[in-house]
């Protein structure tokens, strides 16, 4: 069972509901998409990652959506004085020693719960990159989860999911399509 987390708290999970509906359309944003209800465990991807600011919109669209979300960490991350704060926030602890690596570790997490949802970057950084991560397929694709194709258009003013996405294990194969699932509001370089 996962932790209590702000997104399952009772009283703080519908007033940050619509302290982010309300700041979201005070600032002019519109929210578009879903992840449906019944997609219990995905990958979910934020895309073009750019910025700071990324976190907190992303963070208030999930909460416009009212869908949970988590995201993986270094078990050292998690200790005193931040541990429970991180842990509220949504962040599981891995512990990287007793896998292979990141992606393993985080594929035993869809393992133990049958209700996740884990957002990560593909850029695995907020500076313009060549490539992205392969670490948040291998991750759906070891775990037999999709992949929820979130996005933030800050020109537009525009966030939310594009749809979903299931991994065929051919990874270039599949970053093509993602890629054109995306669209105007990413242009990877690949």
């Amino acid at each position: 069972m996962l932790h209590k987390t702000m997104f399952s708290t009772p009283v703080v999970q519908p007033c940050l509901r619509w302290f982010s509906r309300t700041v979201l359309k005070l600032l002019g944003w519109k929210v578009m998409g879903n992840i449906p209800k019944e997609l219990k465990q995905c990958i979910v991807i934020g895309a073009p990652h750019t910025t700071n600011w990324d976190m907190p919109f992303s963070l208030m669209v999930a909460f416009s959506l009212d869908v949970p979300l988590y995201w993986v960490g270094k078990d050292s991350i998690f200790k005193f004085p931040f541990g429970g704060l991180m842990r509220w926030m949504g962040g599981i602890p891995v512990d990287r020693s007793k896998s292979n690596n990141m992606v393993e570790a985080t594929v035993q997490q869809f393992d133990q719960h049958a209700e996740l949802r884990i957002m990560m970057s593909p850029e695995g950084t907020r500076s313009k990159v060549d490539k992205w991560k392969s670490g948040f397929y291998y991750i759906a694709h070891g775990a037999g989860v999709p992949i929820a194709l979130g996005f933030i258009d800050y020109k537009q003013k525009q966030a939310g999911v594009l749809g979903s996405f299931k991994t065929s294990g051919d990874y270039e194969a599949d970053l093509a399509k993602i890629f054109e699932q995306y669209g105007d509001y990413l242009h990877p370089t690949k």
